[in-house]
């Protein structure tokens, strides 16, 4: 039960604007237009909210008839992390794609387009891109959603990407300060630990954010982890020493402090949403990101009113929430001016020096690719293979109803293809059962990560010495088979970019 009357004051008014909630369903629903209309200046989408391009942009008409200047978010890091394509994948490969190209040019240039879709179907602020280092690989959760292990490359394309979205009037949101590479825990699950140095910090996962707010990005998203060296009692997001100290202080930035999901584990389990929510706007956040789990009125309500009541306790001081909401509208400003201005113009549809706008992901995919021939001459195929696909879980970033895999696209180049899951209790057996004297093409995601795909790889491999290999993952293991590919992530264009290779086109 809530505890506000129903005309929201100035303080209510405060609380809801620095909500990013998410919701349900593929329209707007009534509950959601009325809390627009009370003040709240932020929706997020999510893939559950996307069938279509037509679809997205009626939907955020829809938001805008309420209020003209809400911002509309949504979680779009192309590769990997798809929302606008969330059931056939990306166009776009992700960011250690791009990352192993290392073509600042390229990067700015699917960045541009990708902005430029968003843009044309209404969604002004992009929680993306990641500039983690991804310094583990074993970390769960970043992997490919990096654009590698080097600070210095993950500085010069993060700011590529910065670049290539707000050229084209949506905001950036780089992620996930301050560093969630060095991590083997995923922070939607429990509470990650890095405990480096702070020269580790400074030199390594704090270079890419100093380079995007050089770059002007508008807003960056605080990480649900634990740094002992700069806070040893509090995550990142509830930090005031990360959050003021660091980041707004030593750091100089003054845009949008957006927090990462409020629900994940990390937060929710020790802290909960309502406390946690009040911990990070007083730690200096002005955003609060809830939706991917906990989509419903109730959500809002129940954290509205819990901001409320601690500037009534002081236990939160209401200019801190003001000057929150303030950044709020002043970003909605931002992109309500670009958007005034429209997306098309000089360069919109074609990014000079690389490809046209439409086929630059792919372009990238192709480039990224990494192909390495096995002591056995590898011919292109000309019949139909069998396609194994050892299929692990999927971490929510990515979340499990996005395909990935190259069976479709070697269907379209080679008809008759088929293909088969495995998992952890795979058998090598039933795999070449189910080929019987095809081809087989064996497709694996992170191989070093998972010992049982690693050991079914093997063994798949010597009973087969020509089958070809595909890595949709992290590239740590060594190559296998009479052909294997790298294609540095699993976005439907690096599929694609794979198997064009594997049957000659």
């Amino acid at each position: 039960m809530t505890t506000l009357a129903t005309a929201p004051d100035t303080l209510t008014r405060d609380a809801l604007t620095v909500l990013q909630p998410g919701f349900v369903g593929t329209t707007a629903p009534d509950w959601l237009l009325r809390r627009i209309g009370e003040g709240l200046s932020s929706v997020g989408l999510f893939g559950r909210n996307i069938v279509a391009p037509g679809q997205l942009a009626a939907l955020t008409a829809r938001l805008r008839a309420e209020r003209e200047d809400v911002l509309v978010a949504i979680d779009e890091e192309g590769g990997d992390v798809t929302r606008l394509e969330v059931r056939e994948g990306s166009s776009f490969p992700g960011n250690y794609a791009l990352g192993t190209v290392d073509d600042v040019e390229l990067t700015r240039a699917v960045a541009r387009e990708l902005g430029r879709r968003l843009a044309e179907c209404g969604v002004d602020l992009n929680w993306a891109p990641s500039a983690d280092v991804n310094s583990n690989a074993d970390n769960p959760v970043i992997g490919v959603r990096s654009f590698g292990a080097d600070p210095g490359l993950v500085a010069r394309h993060t700011v590529a990407y910065v670049d290539g979205l707000q050229s084209v009037g949506v905001a950036a949101c780089t992620k996930h300060f301050p560093g969630h590479g060095d991590t083997n825990v995923d922070s939607h699950h429990a509470l990650p630990r890095i405990d480096v140095d702070l020269d580790t910090l400074h030199a390594r996962e704090l270079a890419p954010f100093r380079a995007a707010i050089a770059a002007g990005t508008k807003a960056v998203m605080s990480a649900h982890i634990l740094l002992s060296a700069l806070d040893p009692d509090r995550p990142a997001t509830l930090s005031p020493q990360i959050l003021t100290g660091l980041l707004r202080r030593e750091l100089g930035f003054q845009g949008l402090i957006v927090t990462d999901g409020m629900e994940m584990q990390a937060i929710s389990s020790t802290y909960g949403i309502e406390r946690g929510s009040v911990l990070a706007i007083a730690a200096g956040a002005d955003a609060i990101c809830v939706g991917g789990g906990l989509a419903d009125e109730d959500t809002v309500l129940r954290l509205r009113d819990a901001l409320v009541n601690a500037v009534r306790t002081g236990e939160l001081p209401e200019e801190r929430l003001a000057d929150a909401a303030a950044r709020v509208r002043a970003l909605a400003a931002w992109t309500q001016a670009h958007r005034a201005r429209g997306v098309s113009g000089p360069g919109a549809a074609q990014q000079e020096g690389t490809a046209p706008g439409t086929e630059v992901g792919l372009v990238a995919a192709r480039r990224a690719l990494e192909v390495t021939a096995g002591e056995r001459a590898h011919e292109p195929l000309t019949t139909a293979p069998y396609v194994a696909s050892f299929t692990p879980v999927a971490n929510f970033a990515v979340g499990d109803e996005t395909p990935w895999g190259i069976a479709a696209e070697l269907e379209r180049l080679l008809p008759g293809t088929t293909t088969g899951s495995y998992g952890a209790e795979a058998s090598v057996d039933a795999v070449l059962a189910a080929a019987g004297d095809r081809r087989v093409v064996a497709v694996v995601r992170d191989a070093h990560r998972h010992p049982w795909m690693a050991g079914a790889l093997d063994a798949l491999v010597a009973a087969r010495p020509d089958t070809v290999v595909v890595e949709m993952g992290l590239n740590e293991s060594p190559p296998r088979g009479a052909l294997h590919i790298a294609t540095h992530g699993a976005a439907r264009v690096c599929g694609r970019a794979a198997a064009e290779v594997i049957a000659g086109r």
